[in-house]
Formats: C-alpha cells, structure tokens, sequence
C-alpha cells in the first residue's frame, strides 16, 4: 500500500494512492462501518497514529479496500482525484530523524576515502520536514546548499537491542527523504547536525509504501535530477551498512519507536564533490526518484 497524507481546501486526510486517485481512509472507513453498523477499529487520522496502532491498523485498512474494489457503488466522495489534492510530508512530527553517512561506496571514492569501519551516524531535527510540493528555502548564511538522494526506512514499532535477523520485523515501510546540506556550515562546524537542519532541509515522500510491496529494499535504482539533469544515478545495492545491520546497531544505544525515520544514506553525484560543484539556487527544481516509491520534487528559493 502507498499510503499519503495530503491535503484539500486546507484538509488534512490520510490516503492510499492508487494510480490516478486517493482514497480518504476515514471517509471509507465511515462509510463501511455505516453499511455494517459498527464502530472502527482504528482511527485513521493521520500517519502517525496509523503507524502506532500496528498490523491491526494495516489489516483494517486491506479489509477496508478490498469492500471497496468489490463495492462500486459506494459514495464516491471517499476518492479524490490527485490532480485536485496538495500532497503533504507523510510524516510531520516523528520522534528521530536518523541519518547514516558515507554509506555508499561510490560515494566514498567520489571523495577519495576509505568506507567506515562502523556506520556514521548524525540526525536531523523532525522540523526541517516539508513535503513534495513545498519549497527548499536557501538560508541567508549559506552558499553552499546540496542535495543528497536517500531511501528512507519508517519504523513500524517499538523495539530496541533488536537481533539483526529480526529488524525487518521493525519496518513499516519505505519513502524518499533529500538530505539538503549546507555544506559550508556542516564542515565548519566540525559536526553536520546544524548543516543539516535548517528549516525546509529535509523534503520526505511522497508516499510511505508498505514494507511488503518491496521485496528487496538493497536492490531499488535512485536518481536525482536538478533542472532535468541526472545528477545522481545508483542503486541501493551499493550500501555499505545494510538496513537489518543498521537497525540492529543503532537499537542497541536508544529505543526504536513507531514513525521512528532512518536515512540510509545517499550515493555518488552530490554537489560538493563535483567539478565544478553544484550548489543549489534560486528557481531550480529538485527530483528525486526511488524505483517503487516515486518522485519526490520541490523548488528551490
């Protein structure tokens, strides 16, 4: 399921996309629990509470579409069409934002070091979230403004010192986060934590998809175009630190909780290590596209 927040005449729904439409899962919800003149389950208000409430909200939901697809004649204001809907960040307020560094071999050599020994780790603050249709606001003390293609990974539930054979058991689901880094801050500072964060640096989406829709999370093609030009071409296959081994070791030092976000990482192509470098500005349009989970493309001011 590719599940979505979005938004209509300054609403805030929680949806499936499928193909040209959304699906309001309260609205079906309702309109179910009227046919068969019972109370929901779950609630479906947001991302977050649908992740909280675990499998029993997942199984409400595939029951929910099922009647759906065997119903026709249901109301049909339970679907918008996606043309007419602001998609949103799918997640707004998680708990950690936890990002890995230099976890891509190509990205290593494309800097001229050796692979780590153990995962870099750094965060981001939740705050700096937008969605796909928001804009990446250029700071005033920064020149140097990148872009870093990631596959994201939402945790679907509590857990810590969690066996590596068991960390899949942990996911929820999958989405695209870009890593906007002021890079002149980050290397100034010595630590990445205020590069990264300024408000608008961490554009997420635009879908979190079920961890069952992707068999194999280490084998997804991920780009990134700047204005139509491919910039950055990999596949995750290329990671170092696999995502079963990152959720293992990072378990190990703080608790895991639901919505809970881990950046894998980003590959080669970034803007500081080319020649010339590439900086972000004003006017520019940044897409980003990961193989069964979408696009992900903002402006840039």
């Amino acid at each position: 399921m590719h599940f979505i927040m979005y938004q209509v005449d300054g609403k805030q729904y929680l949806g499936i996309k499928q193909q040209s439409h959304v699906i309001d899962l309260k609205a079906l919800s309702d309109e179910y629990c009227n046919r068969f003149n019972q109370s929901p389950p779950v609630l479906l208000t947001d991302m977050l509470t649908l992740i909280q409430q675990g499998d029993k909200a997942k199984t409400y939901v595939k029951t929910l579409t099922d009647w759906l697809e065997t119903n026709k004649d249901t109301d049909l204001s339970v679907k918008h069409l996606l043309d007419d809907v602001s998609i949103l960040a799918p997640l707004c307020n998680p708990g950690k934002v936890v990002c890995v560094g230099n976890n891509y071999m190509d990205h290593c050599r494309e800097q001229n070091v050796e692979p780590p020994k153990k995962p870099l780790i750094f965060s981001k603050w939740p705050s700096c979230i937008i969605g796909p249709e928001a804009e990446i606001l250029l700071p005033e003390n920064s020149e140097q403004v990148d872009f870093e293609a990631e596959l994201a990974v939402v945790i679907g539930k509590r857990g810590k010192n969690i066996a590596e054979e068991e960390a899949f058991n942990y996911v929820f689901g999958y989405t695209i986060l870009n890593d906007i880094s002021a890079r002149d801050v980050q290397f100034a500072d010595g630590q990445w934590v205020r590069g990264k964060s300024f408000d608008t640096f961490a554009p997420l989406g635009p879908a979190i998809v079920t961890a069952d829709e992707i068999e194999n999370p280490h084998h997804l093609a991920i780009k990134l175009d700047l204005n139509g030009e491919v910039l950055q071409d990999s596949n995750t296959s290329h990671m170092i630190f696999k995502i079963p081994y990152l959720i293992s070791y990072l378990s190990k030092g703080f608790t895991f909780e639901p919505g809970d976000i881990i950046a894998t990482g980003t590959p080669h192509g970034v803007g500081v290590f080319r020649n010339p470098q590439v900086f972000l500005k004003h006017g520019d349009i940044c897409t980003v596209e990961i193989e069964k989970i979408g696009l992900l493309k903002n402006r840039v001011r």
